[in-house]
């Protein structure tokens, strides 16, 4: 098995979980003896953290105290705690979520106990404290309890001076989600991207929560527009890429937009549109993944089809 497949594999699984109410956020069906986390070095103070079935974590580690983005499962908790004491043993001070998905924080109620300032944009804790109704999978997903909700919130920016860096936090607006935060460290030169960038397949967006093509497109051209050759870039799900995987991606998703958008114009119907192909010339590449060829198209239709958010 590749490299590269394996990312896909585990990420399309993750994906399904979302599917089936994101792992109601605090899931133990899997046994935490079982969960294996790998560590990816990045920078001397700024690590990835891979684990199955859910999206990868950033972690920041230094003199100020651990720093981490996202948290995957709650029952991933424990051995993820161990990855980030074997590389710093200090606590975890702040979480930062890159949006609402359980698979990003469904940890949160775990790493709170523990003594966790979570943070994220204000969108993600109106939508943690409510039911939501996933319009892709025809799930709902259960508010979180208060203890898992974020006890920080920002509208369009904030910055942390923490261990040595300047860690600048941002809004990017209707892009997987209405509450995608995107994550640079400025000095070490690292920039985690939630879900607005799935490396090596097609991207879920969802539309049901605000979502769109358009706004995932333009999140990558706002980190293209920061990041330079050394640029390493945290995608949601997939391996660690630089800003050349990532152009590679938002060419894709620009072109099969217009794909689509074309159909829309001449007033294809959803089923029309997926039926006509308009990503036939990158589903080899690109649609192996959770989201295959007819549902990724489905998803961009919806996304053009409606009023701009």
């Amino acid at each position: 098995m590749s490299t590269r497949t394996l990312p896909v594999m585990m990420a399309a699984t993750a994906l399904a979980a979302i599917a089936i109410g994101s792992a109601a956020r605090g899931s133990a069906a899997q046994d935490p003896r079982e969960v294996k986390i790998e560590t990816i070095k990045v920078t001397e103070s700024v690590y990835m953290l891979i684990g199955p079935q859910s999206g990868n974590i950033g972690l920041c580690v230094g003199r100020d105290g651990n720093f981490m983005i996202d948290d995957q499962y709650a029952h991933h908790t424990g051995p993820i705690l161990q990855a980030a004491a074997a590389v710093n043993d200090d606590p975890i001070r702040f979480l930062v979520n890159t949006h609402w998905h359980g698979d990003h924080t469904g940890g949160n109620e775990n790493m709170a106990g523990e003594g966790a300032l979570i943070v994220a944009h204000e969108n993600v804790r109106v939508r943690m404290s409510a039911d939501q109704f996933m319009s892709a999978f025809n799930n709902t997903v259960p508010a979180s309890p208060e203890a898992a909700r974020p006890v920080i919130t920002f509208t369009e920016s904030m910055t942390f001076h923490w261990n040595g860096d300047a860690i600048h936090i941002f809004h990017v607006a209707n892009a997987h989600t209405d509450g995608d935060a995107i994550i640079h460290f400025r000095s070490n030169n690292v920039i985690h991207m939630g879900d607005t960038f799935f490396n090596g397949f097609y991207p879920f967006i969802d539309v049901g929560s605000g979502g769109s093509i358009d706004g995932v497109i333009a999140a990558a051209d706002k980190v293209l527009a920061m990041a330079d050759p050394q640029t390493r870039i945290i995608p949601g799900h997939g391996p660690l890429a630089t800003s050349r995987e990532l152009r590679t991606y938002r060419d894709m998703l620009r072109a099969v937009r217009q794909n689509v958008q074309t159909l829309v114009r001449h007033g294809k119907t959803r089923e029309e549109t997926i039926a006509a192909k308009p990503s036939a010339d990158y589903d080899e590449a690109w649609g192996s993944g959770f989201m295959n060829p007819e549902t990724f198209i489905g998803l961009v239709y919806d996304s053009l089809a409606q009023p701009t958010p």
